[in-house]
């Protein structure tokens, strides 16, 4: 990567909250034992293979990014063990169906290598969140993330998603190839 070329965007974090967040997913907060399901619980699309959830350990994943991912087929899950203060990149689902072509802004359809359309985001569609406490995320199949980030040397998170999403349904852009953008949280 070549940040020295690279412009720098610095985005404030917006605090993770069911509206706040609602275009992206959802923010899953405890609920009380017993409670049916329901809006405020994950909803969930896991129905393209078998669903893993684990435990991942990340290090040294300071307050800056240039690359942001999206998984086509699964809806995903993250959170931290602890509820301790992390943040996440964020774009809109921009996956594309050929047959509903309708682009008014002129952007570039592209082919994933893993099989599907989408449209690239544009640096000024990224915003970033801060979660804290004992909640987390739900992605829409499709948001753009990159993260977790956050201040401490290491940190645990759980994910939810499917056994082979990082094999199979794994897309990047990269901001400072594509756009000469890197970002960096100013919190």
């Amino acid at each position: 990567m070549e940040n020295h070329r690279a412009k720098v965007m610095k985005l404030k974090a917006i605090d993770a909250t069911p509206i706040s967040f609602e275009e992206f997913g959802q923010v899953i907060e405890s609920s009380p034992d017993g409670q049916e399901f329901g809006p405020s619980d994950a909803q969930l699309d896991l129905s393209h293979g078998i669903p893993r959830f684990y435990i991942m350990t990340l290090k040294d994943r300071k307050l800056k990014f240039s690359t942001i991912t999206h998984h086509a087929s699964v809806t995903q899950c993250l959170g931290s063990i602890g509820g301790h203060e992390w943040y996440l990149g964020v774009a809109k689902a921009s996956l594309v169906d050929l047959n509903r072509i309708n682009d008014d802004k002129g952007r570039k359809v592209v082919l994933s290598t893993c099989g599907h359309y989408y449209m690239p985001p544009l640096p000024d569609e990224v915003r970033v969140f801060r979660i804290v406490g004992p909640k987390f995320l739900k992605l829409n199949a499709g948001t753009w993330h990159a993260g977790p980030l956050f201040q401490a040397e290491r940190m645990d998170f759980y994910n939810l998603e499917l056994s082979n999403t990082n094999v199979v349904d794994h897309t990047t852009h990269n901001f400072v190839k594509e756009d000469g953008v890197v970002f960096v949280i100013d919190d």
